[in-house]
């Protein structure tokens, strides 16, 4: 078959134009054995007359599907030629205006990866479930369509599953006497919000505002799912009442459904009235408040998308962070308000955030909105930390510098507008101005079409009686042009600053005890877009200024040096959880800039972490400092010490967490200890034991984790391997046996690992991720050495024959992120310059060179400081 062909914009301009979209009849028949499924369709459409495009004579279009086998098509009830499909495109010509009737008989083939119809037997009892994943353009590999968002319909769909299965869909869903599952039919919704999940499910139902609400899950997740139902129903119908709340419009379907599907590639997807959410939310093992709180935030930021997204959809894929930056932000925010998860915004400070500021200083930024992306392929690039975290981050800072009540009154304006149907940019513009006299025009031009991360540096001067804090404003830098403008059109927009509205705190050490700090005042700035600002008061020159206290806004902030050296004495002295993390993600900034030393920050680390309270902090903290500073940062030789300061100081917080008051940070801190074991011998004990000495008991998932760690330091082998997962034959056991195997260190098991994820095809996307986790270790960069060059050639074969999924996986998971050095950047760059990578994997490989620079630069900074032996840490600090 022919290459598959991504939509253009153009593309879809020209067809929206013609077409009017009014209804599809979906018939999926999944009871045809293991590998494909059969798929008929009916679409009910008009072309239309007139200007912009059309035209009152014959006119010629194409719809989307992507078969197995296409039996038959018929347009208006004359057959059409199945050998004219060419890729994905079946073409239909000579379109008269008026109604038109198309039929479509296909076999398609379910997915291993996560994408179109995806199939999943459970090893734990050989049941099997499927469930569809049709964003962004993936509704072909399910059934026929025209597959763009501004061409809405409404869909009926009829599913024929094996006895014993229950199906769900957008609507409510009834067996038929002929053993057939018919759905409700839908408002006009999008294409790729078409889902269906069929299989034996487990489900808790109920009822809330008369609307029938349930939660499902595969039969061997059952006793997890139904420990944590009332508390998954419990949020949401306070998420949902808070919206009711929030929101004129009622919610716009006819039930709310919650499925935890296995293998799910994204966090969840918002299907209307049936949101699918990766079924690892249904925890069969200890977890933290911290990811019960995750799990909330999830749950709260799908419904607000049953709004936005839903309702009212984005008109072409330029504008996805209108769905995305809008959940984020409402999904932290309701969850603070609705739920006892009231400290959200922490969690987001130093979990997600990090994740925009990262991805806005690689050359693959983007704008929030750009203004034109090319087609679908680039489009799915732009699902990152940029759309998700830096949008929520600016309309966080859009509501401050706003107020929420006439933010509240834009976005309703907005529902009411565009109800059922699609919005731009411009029109959500337009809606928010009709609620306020601010020139919210020009606050989008400035935050929304700009690329890179501000950074705001005080300086801080005594004039007594005054003090006076200077705020210099430096506009973001990104990196070189590694990833361009013609690999992803329309991605990129160079330079540009933003006004940023911020809170200054400013605090006092504590007369009774000099290790606390106490808040003086928090003043207001506004800085203006490439301009400065200040603030003055009399009194006492304070021990620390903090700028953005409180996290209102999206820049890096640096610290004068009298409040740096506060921040090393006295950082855990600092009683808000959100200004500490403010604090840690300047921190974290600095040792990525290279102008704070890797060791300074564990040595605040080491200091101050062992007091902490906050679970999301204490392993944003941890994980940066293993993953980042242990394994990149620092030269190899410095690893071990490095790796010991923190087993150092998790264990104190094991210590400290002993009358079992702190149940999560206790969790995280063991969790830690076994990511950081140098030697095997007590975390051996402890699986030889099934116990941590004072609590945990080993759950499987600790088990894994600790299995993994000590077959990477050659502390078991295969046999244990196979025991471990005969006690635990369930998928995660599967996971966790996949990636043991491949850390092993031995060069058979190094080779079977490879060999599966890049020689064979068999490997569902979950088992490709698990055999990648195991893989490169940065312990054994000596025998996994060989594959640094292999990985290129074999990473872009993979990524073009199993598409972009696996794309994406090989570029995130695989990729050899512990050699770094000049050689691999240069092999990483020739891939990137001849080998003609697949988007997917061109965007993931750029954005790993661009982080492999900037560890080599840090690196190198490092070297220097160690060179000009500078003893006073102070003096780098000032910099900071």
């Amino acid at each position: 078959m022919a290459c598959m062909s991504v939509l253009t914009r153009d593309e879809a301009q020209t067809r929206a134009q013609l077409l009017d979209v009014h209804h599809y009849a979906v018939d999926l028949d999944l009871t045809r054995g293991e590998d494909t499924f059969g798929s008929r369709t009916v679409i009910r459409f008009t072309v239309r007359t007139g200007t912009d495009g059309t035209a009152d004579t014959a006119a010629d279009t194409f719809v989307e599907l992507k078969p197995a086998e296409l039996h038959s098509a018929t347009l208006d009830g004359q057959p059409l030629d199945p050998a004219t499909l060419t890729g994905n495109r079946l073409p239909l010509t000579d379109l008269t205006p008026g109604v038109h009737e198309l039929r479509v008989d296909a076999v398609m083939r379910y997915s291993r990866t996560g994408e179109g119809m995806h199939r999943f037997t459970d090893p734990a009892d050989g049941e099997t479930y499927v469930y569809t994943q049709l964003f962004l353009d993936d509704v072909q590999r399910v059934f026929a369509a025209f597959d763009q968002p501004d061409l809405k319909a409404v869909f009926e769909v009829t599913v024929k599953a094996p006895e014993g299965w229950t199906v769900l869909a957008n609507g409510v869903t009834e067996r038929t006497a002929d053993g057939v599952w018919k759905a409700a039919p839908t408002p006009r919704i999008s294409t790729y919000l078409v889902a269906v999940a069929a299989g034996p499910w487990h489900s808790v139902r109920t009822e809330h505002r008369g609307l029938p609400f349930g939660i499902h899950c595969r039969r061997s997740l059952a006793p997890h799912l139904d420990a944590d139902a009332e508390e998954i129903l419990g949020i949401t119908r306070a998420c949902f009442d808070r919206y009711h709340e929030k929101f004129t419009e009622p919610y716009p379907f006819d039930s709310y459904d919650q499925a935890f599907v296995p293998e799910f590639n994204a966090g969840a997807m918002e299907n209307p009235g049936l949101v699918t959410f990766r079924d690892e939310y249904v925890f069969r093992s200890a977890v933290t408040d911290a990811e019960r709180q995750a799990r909330a935030r999830v749950i709260a930021h799908e419904m607000a998308h049953m709004w936005f997204g839903d309702l009212v959809t984005l008109r072409w894929w330029d504008d996805i962070w209108l769905n995305e930056s809008f959940a984020e932000y409402m999904g932290y925010q309701t969850t603070a308000e609705a739920t006892r998860f009231t400290d959200t915004w922490t969690q987001f400070g130093v979990s997600r955030k990090p994740w925009g500021y990262d991805a806005d200083q690689r050359s693959s930024t983007h704008p929030v909105a750009p203004e034109a992306v090319a087609d679908t392929a680039s489009a799915l690039l732009n699902f990152d930390g940029i759309s998700y975290a830096k949008g929520a981050s600016a309309l966080r800072q859009l509501v401050a510098w706003l107020g929420e009540k006439d933010f509240l009154a834009g976005i309703n304006t907005h529902f009411r507008r565009h109800r059922f149907g699609n919005a731009s940019l411009a029109d959500f513009l337009d809606s928010l101005a009709s609620a306020t006299d601010r020139d919210v025009h020009g606050w989008a031009a400035s935050w929304l079409r700009t690329t890179g991360v501000d950074t705001l540096v005080p300086t801080l001067r005594t004039d007594p009686p005054y003090w006076h804090v200077d705020i210099d404003h430096r506009p973001g830098t990104v990196e070189p042009a590694r990833y361009t403008p013609a690999a992803d059109p329309g991605a990129r927009t160079d330079g540009g600053s933003r006004p940023h509205h911020i809170t200054v705190g400013v605090w006092d050490q504590d007369l009774h005890d000099a290790g606390r700090l106490v808040l003086r005042t928090r003043a207001e700035a506004d800085i203006p877009a490439g301009g400065n600002a200040g603030i003055s008061s009399t009194g006492p020159r304070p021990a620390l200024v903090l700028l953005n206290d409180g996290d209102l806004t999206y820049a890096k902030i640096r610290f004068d040096p009298h409040s740096f050296r506060t921040i090393r004495a006295s950082l855990s002295g600092l009683p808000d959880p959100l200004s500490r993390a403010v604090v840690w993600n300047a921190l974290r900034d600095a040792v990525r800039d290279g102008d704070l030393p890797a060791g300074t920050y564990l040595e605040i680390a080491r200091a101050h972490l062992p007091y902490e309270t906050d679970v999301a902090l204490t392993d944003a903290v941890l994980t940066f400092a293993r993953t980042h500073i242990a394994d990149r940062f620092l030269h190899p030789e410095q690893r071990p010490a490095a790796l010991a300061t923190l087993t150092d100081l998790c264990r104190d917080l094991i210590r400290r967490t002993e009358d079992g008051d702190h149940p999560g940070l206790r969790l995280t801190a063991v969790r830690h200890v076994v990511d950081a074991a140098v030697h095997p011998d007590t975390i051996a004990a402890w699986l030889a034991d099934g116990t941590v000495p004072g609590g945990p008991e080993l759950d499987p998932e600790l088990r894994w984790r600790i299995l993994a760690r000590l077959a990477v330091l050659g502390a078991v082998d295969e046999a244990a391997i196979a025991a471990e997962l005969e006690q635990d034959p369930s998928a995660t056991g599967r996971e966790g046996a996949a990636r043991c195997r491949a850390a092993l260190p031995d060069a058979r098991a190094k080779r079977a690992a490879w060999e599966a994820m890049f020689a064979s095809d068999e490997l569902s996307n979950y088992l490709f991720i698990a055999t990648a986790q195991g893989f490169w270790q940065p312990e054994q960069a000596d025998l996994v050495g060989e594959y640094v060059p292999r990985y290129y050639e074999d990473a872009v074969a993979v990524a073009a024959r199993r598409g972009p999924a696996i794309a994406a996986a090989a570029g995130r998971w695989a990729f050899p992120v512990h050699a770094v050095d000049d050689a691999h950047l240069r092999l990483g760059d020739a891939c990137l310059r001849e080998a003609g990578p697949v988007p997917a994997l061109r965007r993931q490989l750029a954005d790993q060179l661009d982080d492999l620079e900037r560890a080599l630069r840090v690196r190198r900074a490092e070297r220097q400081r160690q060179e000009a032996e500078r003893p006073d840490a102070d003096r780098a600090g000032a910099q900071v």
